[in-house]
């Protein structure tokens, strides 16, 4: 059972996991430093622990703790709690959900691993917004799809805002990062998945034919800015596009994912 230690000053040093949430610098050093991340809100603080991840402790304001009491019980790590005025204080932003858990990170399995047994698949180029890449795998969970790759400068599902945006999906959807950016496409078509990326490419189909009669499938995105690298548009089997209305010419990353996925579960 979770030892409960109420915390009065915010400089307690035992508080150093939930310090300036708010610096994503800092915080990724941290994070990786000490192997940790961060859930924030009732919701996905349960979806992690039930996923297995190792709580390291837990900070909460008084009305959240019956919520999460048996969440609680069946933990060894201890629950520091203070209102939410003083946790403010502490995180550097107004926690409105009133509990956060600093949780012990796990090895990555293997490409192999996740590709294991899957029919569809999420590879993310370069996607260095934590908001996008939270909601793409919320997308591709709640879609059905069986895993996401991503290259090695996307940005971090486990950082507390992909998290939070993802609504916990990244505790159920496999993922991983791929060791070998340049032969990544390639090696998936090895592995018998038919690559599709979505880009403005001139000879770019509409995605409901790119997708039809595909058996594996691996729906390939490109970051937010200028899209796919030339290396990956034209290393992919075939190439996408979700037909706009005159005057636009594509849709922000995480909806065109959400369309992409849409229509690929339905092939």
């Amino acid at each position: 059972m979770a030892e409960f230690i109420e915390i009065t000053d915010p400089d307690d040093p035992r508080l150093a996991d939930y310090r300036d949430l708010r610096d994503v610098e800092l915080r990724k050093h941290l994070e990786s430093e000490h192997g940790l991340f961060l859930a924030e809100g009732e919701k996905v603080v349960r979806r992690a622990v039930e996923a297995g991840f190792e709580a390291r402790s837990f900070l909460m304001a008084p009305k959240w703790l019956d919520g999460l009491a048996d969440l609680l019980d069946g933990s060894e790590a201890p629950c520091y709690v203070m209102s939410e005025q003083l946790a403010e204080r502490v995180t550097g932003f107004h926690v409105h959900r009133g509990a956060l858990a600093s949780l012990s990170r796990r090895p990555l399995p293997t490409v192999e691993d996740v590709l294991a047994g899957a029919r569809s698949v999420l590879v993310l180029e370069d996607l260095v917004d934590h908001t996008n890449v939270g909601a793409i795998l919320r997308s591709g969970a709640a879609l059905g799809f069986d895993g996401v790759l991503l290259a090695p400068r996307c940005a971090d599902p486990l950082y507390r805002r992909s998290i939070k945006v993802a609504m916990g999906a990244v505790f159920s959807l496999p993922w991983t990062r791929l060791p070998d950016w340049y032969d990544a496409l390639p090696m998936l078509s090895a592995a018998g998945f038919t690559t599709v990326a979505l880009t403005l490419a001139d000879d770019a189909t509409e995605i409901e034919t790119a997708v039809a009669g595909v058996e594996r499938v691996a729906l390939v995105l490109g970051s937010e800015g200028h899209g796919l690298s030339p290396r990956w548009e034209t290393s992919a089997d075939r190439r996408a596009i979700i037909p706009m209305s005159a005057g636009i010419d594509s849709l922000n990353v995480a909806a065109a994912t959400a369309v992409a996925c849409y229509v690929t579960s339905r092939r």
